[in-house]
């Protein structure tokens, strides 16, 4: 029942909500329903909500709440039960159910007669989610998904019954959603000492989640790390690239971890070409099949197949971000021209589509327009070849496979193509006898009028919230590039987004978590802090600002402050003084972003090294000692924290240079050495923290640099040729 297999969407004329959901095939098939409601009805408790999904359920006949003090105080004093459901805006069948029941009337009046209904987007709540999420698994023995539907007690929110999605009549083996709903009021009505044994034990079981043996530095090595190869290695699909088979996902952070190890036994002299051919062939194979976008820039969600030819269509912020950091440094170690090629337009993309005139960047582009998955996307041959000349058009057929049955389906059984590279431009080179730059400059030309021509159509849907986490993967994905490219403008672009968010959701020394129509508001998570950080130390050397420096370390402190676990080592999700719930998670593992965790283990041993702050590098060294087990215990889902054990158990190479300009650092950045950190910063920078200012500049402004390795440090050197 997972949300993101599915895409849904609603669009709103003279008072109808028009529902189209898609559901995922081989060549994709679609179904539209409509559902109509009353322009009397009045609207609920949502519709004040930053949140569009929240938004979309606003009109309900169904009295909902957002999750707040007031709903939860509510069912305390009407001693009702609180039904609570969790989604986002892209899950099919959370509009599924919102179709069937939450616009229905009876239904509704069935849950506003039994319950306090509280509706949550977990993009915007992701602290709930996690929570809840992990009650469905200890309630069901199995993992849950979205929607979430969730019926918790009215006074300690304790969860005692979960699921996901319910029809509004039984089929499938399910029984219909108001069965359930008045079977449960009832049952929690007739067996409180029963409910109330079970939810001693899910709170226990919560507990426990988290519990974790001591773990002491001198255990720690490099085991985990070896493992976690073997297991992707187990995993690798060798016809096409990427880990398992469909539906298939980028996975950037493994993809990082791999090339990183590939990168240590070069650099021992013991090449393991197994890791070089795993993310080789498989940031080849996504680049050149329909996950990424081949006229505009940017990757979707994940492959339908297992040959990266259909994706989910939506475009994610999450995704791209990293995935520029990604494909950033393969063009570093590689020296591939396809990978530079990607980050280039991928950047293009992100600053023409997904930025605000703000700074911030945007979080989604929607899978579908005009009610179909896909739609502006694809083509036919008798759409292209109008558009190019003859000559163009040979070498188009050729390359997308115009000229192969088609690879998608439409709603009215019409043939569709989805742009999938099919031929290499050297094997059209040969089929046409002409020089394959010839071939090169023939396809560029044509992809950009294709390009032009698809500009003219109606566009997806853009969810316009701007997410302070997110926005942290994003200014370090064009940080990373900028360093590759040596473009300027996308320096500017991650320093915009900065800006945004230190004017918008910075506020009193704290972070908030979102921005909309020109609300921020909800107390920060660790991710949010966590990535910004990671973000700025990245942005940092690309270029220097006094500004970042110091914001990253006002972060680095609200993260120890606010976050730590001083007793046991690690990060909680929520901060200290965030609302209580009736659980606070530490999480370890990778999800659809890296784990937080071990983000903010990584940059804070970076940033320690760097400023000589030993609280800094006690703090990741406790989240590694902490995260020990887990990662030990399956290693391929703690991609990040084997970077983070990477880093511990090798301390990196740290040069500063003071200088007024970038040479040196553009020289440096564009060998991939990963565990290096290299920040260029001018002779004119004062009242620079820690370390860094007895990083003194020369008088007559010639470039010096000063070069450590861990807590060793070398004496300055004043020839760039010295640092190599």
């Amino acid at each position: 029942m997972r949300g993101n297999d599915e895409v849904a969407s609603f669009r709103h004329e003279d008072g109808v909500w028009k529902y189209h959901q898609t559901i995922p095939a081989n060549k994709g098939t679609t179904a539209e329903h409509f559902f109509r409601y009353s322009k009397a009805t009045m609207a609920n408790q949502l519709k004040n909500e930053t949140s569009p999904y929240l938004q979309q359920h606003a009109d309900n006949p169904v009295d909902w709440y957002p999750w707040n003090q007031a709903a939860l105080e509510k069912a305390r004093t009407e001693n009702k039960l609180i039904l609570l459901s969790i989604g986002y805006s892209a899950c099919h069948w959370c509009h599924v159910m919102a179709h069937e029941s939450f616009a229905d009337d009876a239904t509704a009046r069935v849950m506003n007669d039994l319950y306090i209904n509280i509706k949550v987007d977990r993009e915007e709540r992701p602290d709930l989610d996690k929570i809840f999420q992990s009650a469905h698994h200890l309630l069901n023995q199995r993992g849950g998904g979205w929607p979430l539907t969730v019926i918790l007690t009215p006074d300690e929110h304790i969860p005692f019954f979960a699921g996901t999605y319910f029809p509004d009549k039984p089929k499938h083996g399910m029984p219909a959603f108001t069965d359930v709903l008045q079977q449960v009021a009832a049952f929690y009505n007739n067996n409180r000492t029963d409910i109330d044994k079970q939810n001693t034990s899910l709170m226990e079981a919560l507990g426990n989640m988290q519990a974790t043996q001591a773990t002491s530095t001198d255990m720690l090595n490099a085991t985990p790390i070896d493992s976690g190869h073997k297991q992707l290695a187990q995993s690798f699909d060798k016809n096409y690239g990427g880990f398992g088979g469909a539906p298939k996902f980028p996975h950037p952070t493994n993809l990082e971890f791999l090339l990183r190890h590939w990168h240590a036994t070069q650099d021992r002299g013991t090449e393991n070409e197994q890791s070089y051919n795993m993310v080789h062939m498989t940031l080849h194979a996504m680049a050149s099949g329909g996950l990424y976008d081949q006229l505009g820039g940017g990757f979707t969600r994940y492959s339908v197949d297992e040959k990266w030819m259909i994706p989910h269509f939506e475009k994610m912020l999450y995704d791209n971000g990293p995935l520029l950091s990604l494909y950033a440094d393969a063009f570093a170690a590689f020296q591939t021209s396809i990978f530079k090629r990607i980050c280039n337009e991928t950047a293009d993309w992100v600053m023409r589509e997904m930025q605000s005139p703000h700074g911030g960047y945007y979080s989604t582009l929607d899978a579908d327009s005009e009610g179909v998955e896909g739609k502006f996307y694809i083509w036919t041959p008798d759409s292209v070849k109008p558009l190019l000349s003859d000559d163009e058009y040979k070498v188009v057929e050729q390359f997308y496979g115009l000229n192969l049955p088609a690879n998608f389906e439409s709603p009215d059984d019409l043939d569709w193509w989805h742009l999938h590279v099919y031929q290499s431009t050297q094997s059209i080179a040969d089929a046409l006898r002409l020089p394959e730059n010839d071939v090169t400059a023939v396809l560029n030309n044509a992809r950009k009028k294709l390009f032009t021509a698809r500009e003219q159509r109606i566009k997806p849907g853009r969810d316009e919230k701007i997410l302070t986490a997110w926005n942290g993967l994003m200014i370090k994905g064009m940080a990373s590039a900028a360093k590759q490219l040596q473009r300027s403008d996308l320096i500017s672009s991650a320093q915009a987004a900065v800006d945004f968010i230190r004017t918008h959701l910075y506020k009193d020394g704290r972070l908030l978590a979102t921005h909309k129509d020109g609300k921020s508001h909800l107390t920060a998570y660790l991710d949010d802090y966590a990535f910004l950080m990671d973000g700025l130390l990245e942005l940092l050397q690309a270029q220097w600002r006094d500004s970042d420096m110091q914001l990253l370390v006002e972060l680095a402190d609200s993260v120890l402050k606010y976050f730590m676990d001083e007793q046991h080592g690690g990060f909680y999700f929520t901060a200290h003084d965030h609302e209580h719930l009736i659980q606070r998670p530490k999480p370890t593992m990778d999800e659809s972003t890296p784990a937080g965790n071990a983000i903010a283990a990584t940059t804070l041993q970076r940033l320690g090294h760097l400023l000589g702050e030993q609280r800094y590098l006690d703090a990741a060294r406790g989240a590694i000692e902490y995260a020990w087990q887990s990662m030990a215990q399956l290693p391929h889902a703690h991609g990040a924290f084997l970077i983070a054990l990477e880093e511990y158990l090798y301390p990196g190479e740290f040069i500063v240079i003071r200088s007024d300009t970038m040479d040196w650092a553009e020289t440096l950045n564009k060998v991939y050495v990963p565990r290096r950190t290299v920040l260029s910063i001018p002779g004119t920078a004062t009242c620079l923290p820690g370390l860094l200012a007895q990083r003194e500049a020369t008088n007559d402004h010639t470039p010096l640099a000063y070069r450590c390795s861990g807590t060793s440090c070398q004496s300055p050197v004043s020839t760039l040729e010295a640092l190599f």
